[in-house]
């Protein structure tokens, strides 16, 4: 299969679809973490959703796809679109943050852009929405603890011709939030929440590698 994966910088899925024998690529405006220059595209992924598309990897080498990509995995900023954040819309009974707004409502056509790319298979991933951005119905949400990992963390998954994960490795003791300890209420202080107060967004973010291994083998197998 030939696979994008979309803003992801940390290369958790491209290498899990790449150990299998399948011809991944993530692609962000950021370098790399992963360690795989080779397989990374830097640059804005709404280039290059659609397939029939030349692009330069970071090694430096020139790579064409001719048709749609197999399989588009898309990671898109939640900043703004999370219910997470959503008491921040409203710094005041009745009133909304009117920047706030129209920055949730810029990341939802960012969003769109990939829900309603030109594939196939479609996998779009982000947490719980915000209400107001009347996102469309998403799949099914997984839990890290369901892949290995001790950690609860919600992430919703909006899928077009993908069957939905399956849990791969139930860990039902010592589980902890992954992201609490790292958000803040609506005031801008943090949260007295414990456990997870060393991760910074970037590394919240990450996806699990459990999590990046049940998307390779579930949505491509072994080639």
């Amino acid at each position: 299969m030939k696979v994008l994966i979309a803003c992801e910088e940390s290369q958790a899925v491209c290498k899990a679809f790449r150990e299998l024998g399948h011809e991944a690529f993530s692609c962000d405006i950021i370098e790399c973490s992963g360690g795989h220059p080779e397989w990374h595209i830097k640059g804005d992924a709404l280039k290059y959703i659609n397939g029939r598309c030349s692009f330069e990897t970071c090694d430096g080498k020139i790579h064409t796809i001719d048709e749609k990509w197999d399989l588009l995995i898309a990671h898109p900023p939640c900043t703004y679109l999370s219910n997470a954040g959503a008491a921040r819309l409203y710094p005041q009974k009745g009133l909304i943050d009117a920047a706030r707004l129209k920055n949730g409502l810029k990341a939802k056509r960012f969003f769109m852009n990939f829900y309603n790319a030109d594939c196939d298979k479609i996998c779009v991933e982000n947490p719980i929405p915000s209400g107001i951005f009347e996102l469309p119905k998403y799949t099914q949400i997984i839990q890290p603890f369901e892949h290995g990992h001790p950690f609860s963390k919600k992430t919703c998954l909006w899928l077009k011709n993908l069957p939905p994960i399956k849990p791969t490795e139930i860990v039902k003791e010592n589980i902890i939030s992954w992201v609490s300890g790292g958000s803040k209420n609506s005031h801008g202080k943090p949260r007295n929440q414990s456990g997870t107060k060393f991760r910074d967004a970037k590394t919240r973010s990450k996806t699990f590698p459990g999590i990046a291994r049940a998307m390779a083998d579930q949505w491509g197998g072994q080639i």
